[in-house]
């Protein structure tokens, strides 16, 4: 059983885009894993606001979206949760260009990384990675404007996963929905105070172009790996109902 989580842990991830397609591929195998992986804060000192806002929102993705994940563990849930705690601490303070915030943050990705590396994710990041190479949209940004229609969706099944972290990070609720709602309309005031847009008509697709693209879009979102793990089962027609709403700013209740 040792052995077994200490291989898991040290699992490798990269992602390709077919250019052709506009498709994002994330990739898994041990063979990816680096023999040596090193955490500079000195290498972020200068990084640019929106980068930090976007890696940042990127890192809080991470976090909470591996301690959702079907495959989590004891050991991916004390490193996921606690990184949602250091970005809730740190990551405005990080945007405004504090060194030691920057610090934790840069820190912060990293046990997120090592979280989802073992956890993998869910339908956040298989939204991103079907919409941002045809939409334009950063990967960070797009994880930021899905985050909070995913966990909508997903407050059906993990909604006390969701209430943990709501009170491990001090939001306030009385009950568990009242928790869920919080950290849904704490995400959405992090973007808010880094500029980042709550939803892709506000990021600028047009009408026009979304509905070129939807169909398509959610029928290879389903096909993502990160679909296989998200907490809810998802099926196209649902997954086009997340990019409508992300797309429109509507909030998700099927």
């Amino acid at each position: 059983m040792h052995s077994q989580i200490f291989y898991k842990y040290r699992i490798g991830l990269s992602v390709v885009i077919d250019e052709k397609t506009g498709i994002k591929y994330p990739l898994a195998d041990f063979e990816l894993t680096p023999d040596l992986a090193i955490i500079d804060p000195s290498m972020v000192e200068s990084m640019p606001k929106q980068i930090t806002a976007y890696t940042g929102m990127d890192a809080l993705t991470h976090g909470i979206e591996s301690y959702v994940a079907k495959p989590r563990t004891l050991l991916t849930d004390a490193l996921a949760i606690e990184s949602v705690e250091l970005v809730k601490q740190h990551l405005l303070h990080s945007y405004e260009g504090n060194p030691q915030s920057r610090e934790a943050m840069h820190i912060a990705q990293g046990m997120a990384g090592m979280a989802f590396a073992n956890a993998v994710l869910g339908n956040v990041h298989s939204l991103s990675h079907k919409s941002g190479p045809t939409f334009d949209i950063p990967h960070g940004c797009a994880n930021a404007i899905y985050l909070p229609y995913v966990i909508q969706f997903n407050r059906t099944v993990v909604a006390d996963r969701y209430a943990a972290i709501a009170k491990r990070i001090g939001l306030n609720g009385q009950s568990t929905d009242e928790l869920v709602d919080a950290l849904v309309a704490w995400v959405r005031e992090l973007n808010r105070n880094m500029g980042i847009p709550s939803t892709l008509k506000e990021y600028g697709v047009s009408e026009e172009l979304f509905n070129a693209h939807m169909d398509s879009m959610a029928a290879n979102a389903v096909k993502d790996p990160c679909t296989g793990t998200n907490p809810r089962e998802t099926s196209v027609e649902e997954m086009k109902k997340l990019y409508i709403a992300a797309f429109k700013g509507e909030d998700v209740t099927f």
